[in-house]
């Protein structure tokens, strides 16, 4: 089991951590801070850092899986190609420190943090996502149509607004009553432990949210830290899908 202490605080760069295992599919540590692929936002890379200062480069993290394909409590780091000599000398018990590339995964949190805005914006379903570093996109469940100025002049409004984003939970039978929190219909929360992890942004003061829903990834702590994005693209996927592309402003 890996403790993933970026759900409690995003801005960790790095940890020290403890290698619990080396397989095929990658190095497993006792806690991290690296967010694996998972609801749409891409993995973090970065590197694994030995006591005696030999990095192990990190090109991607994901979710560990079991002989049978079924997902387990580990977080798996994907060391990139051409370190294969390094990786076999690694043991169980091994002391490094896990630093992620901050650069990359603060671009995610920025734009991760817009999508949401988005939903707010365009209050209709998802049904499908990606939060890359450089662009999000989000697939929504409708037919009208959209417009990127009008998109965008909402988003910027939200951003100088400077919301407080606050992570909290709720219980499995509190969003068994409130179905309406899950705005995805292509990702739904993780079950199991009783408790799912919501972003709230706004809600100050006993205002109503400016949006609520179940959230596993990374954000920013205010929407003011977002910066400048812009709606690169609409497009028709389908004719009951319209995707919106956001990107950051040049």
């Amino acid at each position: 089991m890996t403790q993933d202490l970026f759900r409690q605080d995003a801005y960790l760069r790095e940890c020290s951590a403890h290698i619990t295992a080396v397989t095929d599919a990658g190095i497993v540590l006792d806690q991290t801070v690296f967010y694996p692929l998972g609801g749409g936002q891409a993995g973090d890379s970065g590197v694994l850092v030995l006591a005696d200062g030999t990095q192990i480069t990190i090109a991607d993290t994901r979710k560990g899986k079991d002989a049978d394909g079924n997902p387990t409590s580990d977080i798996v780091h994907i060391p990139a190609p051409g370190q294969e000599d390094r990786v076999a000398q690694l043991t169980p018990g091994t002391t490094v420190t896990a630093r992620i590339d901050w650069e990359r995964r603060h671009r995610m949190m920025r734009l991760h943090t817009t999508s949401h805005l988005l939903c707010h914006v365009v209050p209709q379903l998802v049904n499908g996502c990606s939060i890359t570093p450089d662009y999000a996109r989000l697939d929504f469940a409708m037919t009208d149509p959209l417009d990127k100025e009008q998109l965008t002049a909402a988003i910027a409004t939200l951003v100088a607004a400077a919301h407080p984003l606050t992570v909290a939970s709720i219980s499995d039978e509190e969003l068994d009553a409130n179905p309406a929190l899950v705005k995805s219909m292509s990702v739904q929360p993780p079950r199991g432990t009783g408790r799912i992890r919501t972003i709230r942004i706004g809600g100050e003061d006993n205002a109503p949210p400016i949006d609520l829903q179940p959230c596993g990834g990374t954000h920013v702590a205010n929407t003011s830290e977002i910066g400048a994005i812009v709606v690169t693209k609409i497009e028709k996927k389908s004719a009951t899908t319209r995707r919106v592309v956001l990107g950051f402003a040049q």
